[in-house]
């Protein structure tokens, strides 16, 4: 984990699907349609000025655990990100 990583605990309303998420300051994506938002420069930082939604583009099985690459469709900013438990499998497979 980064150095200057901030865990923050904040709950979110999925912009893309409604969902009410739960987070535990790591979550960064909703777990139902796993869309993310561009809100972080070092995550936890909330420094990015663009706000769009970022897009789930493909998911990768890396050492037992899928990872997640995000496209900013306002800016076309990529980040990848960790899968979690909650995440619905279906969602993953129709990336992967």
């Amino acid at each position: 984990m980064p150095e200057n990583f901030k865990r923050k605990i904040e709950n979110f309303v999925c912009e893309n699907c409604g969902t009410n998420v739960v987070g535990d300051g790591y979550t960064n994506h909703c777990f139902k349609c796993l869309r993310s938002k561009h809100m972080d420069n070092v995550p936890g930082d909330r420094a990015a000025g663009c706000g769009g939604l970022m897009r789930p583009m493909k998911a990768e099985l890396k050492s037992g655990e899928y990872i997640i690459t995000h496209k900013c469709e306002a800016c076309g900013h990529e980040k990848r990100n960790k899968s979690s438990p909650q995440d619905d499998f279906d969602e993953l497979m129709k990336i992967s």
